[in-house]
């Protein structure tokens, strides 16, 4: 079971799903709030499907949006309160990404993720523990959450594109370094883009370069 109920779903604009796309959201935002990037990214991935969920809990920071764990200096969570919420939401998440692959009738190696800041840290963390391997990850604006525990837990090596603004105030630009650096050190095949100029959020440019990674991991 996964308490992942409301997703939206752009089907491929050949009408033949060979691939899927992923987006998670960032704290507060919901599902729509990112599939609006699938409309640019669609005429060069015709065969892909883009799906995009709400994630499970209601945002404590913002009632109107979502979120998949709770942040302690945002919403006066405890430590606790954030891990148990993060533990729980990467459970709802492998259920529903399986659902996903069931649904469109796809092999794991077809299905990218796509994260922007808070669904960054779900991507990462996710697809480098899963039983299969996924296309890849685009991680926007995020970081990699409790990096000294990658080397015992990771399970694959999925390729990992870093998408981070160099003038970002919410998710500090150096936590893109400190995510290369231990994902390097564990053997992933990473990637990294600065989009120079941007703060929280995607310049074009780093959606250009999001869609030439998806272009060689989906073909």
């Amino acid at each position: 079971m996964t308490r992942i109920l409301n997703a939206k779903r752009k089907p491929p604009e050949s009408g033949t799903t060979k691939s899927a796309v992923i987006f998670l959201h960032g704290y507060g935002a919901d599902g729509a709030d990112l599939l609006g990037l699938a409309d640019p990214l669609a005429p060069h991935l015709p065969d892909t499907a883009f799906h995009a969920p709400d994630a499970p809990e209601r945002c404590t920071g913002n009632p109107f949006g979502y979120q998949w764990f709770p942040i302690p200096w945002l919403d006066g969570s405890s430590a606790e309160q954030a891990a148990a919420g993060m533990a729980a939401a990467v459970d709802d998440l492998n259920v529903y990404i399986d659902s996903v692959i069931a649904a469109e009738g796809l092999e794991p190696g077809k299905v990218a993720l796509i994260g922007f800041s808070q669904g960054t840290m779900m991507s990462l963390h996710v697809a480098l523990r899963r039983a299969e391997e996924l296309a890849g990850v685009v991680a926007f604006s995020g970081r990699l959450v409790v990096p000294e525990r990658l080397m015992t837990e990771m399970t694959v090596k999925p390729p990992v594109l870093l998408i981070h603004g160099d003038a970002d105030p919410v998710v500090p630009f150096d936590d893109m370094r400190k995510a290369a650096e231990a994902l390097v050190e564990a053997g992933v095949e990473t990637y990294a883009h600065v989009m120079k100029g941007t703060g929280h959020g995607i310049a074009p440019d780093g959606l250009g370069v999001a869609l030439n990674f998806l272009r060689d991991r989906l073909g």
